[in-house]
């Protein structure tokens, strides 16, 4: 697997939760290992990325996550665009 940063790892975490998912699902699917997974959900949680909805034991993506996320694609989109192959 290639090298992720800190901001690809948050992306991934809140792409998954968008629907909302459980720890488990957020650790597997993000390739994270427990304490990663602690600590990036920490964070995203303080900043108001994500939440926890006690009830279900679901974390989910804020308004302010999808925020972020529409952010994260502009910048990727602008920084590596999809190229248009012509023969």
């Amino acid at each position: 697997m290639k090298y992720r940063s800190r901001t690809d790892i948050a992306a991934d975490i809140l792409e998954i939760a968008v629907d909302g998912a459980i720890k488990t699902k957020i650790m597997y699917k993000a390739f994270l290992s427990f304490p990663q997974l602690k600590e990036y959900l920490a964070v995203l949680l303080d900043r108001g990325l994500l939440e926890h909805i006690e009830d279900e034991n679901e974390y989910r993506t804020t308004d302010k996550g999808k925020q972020f996320l529409k952010m994260y694609k502009e910048v990727g989109q602008v920084m590596f665009p999809r190229s248009k192959k012509t023969r």
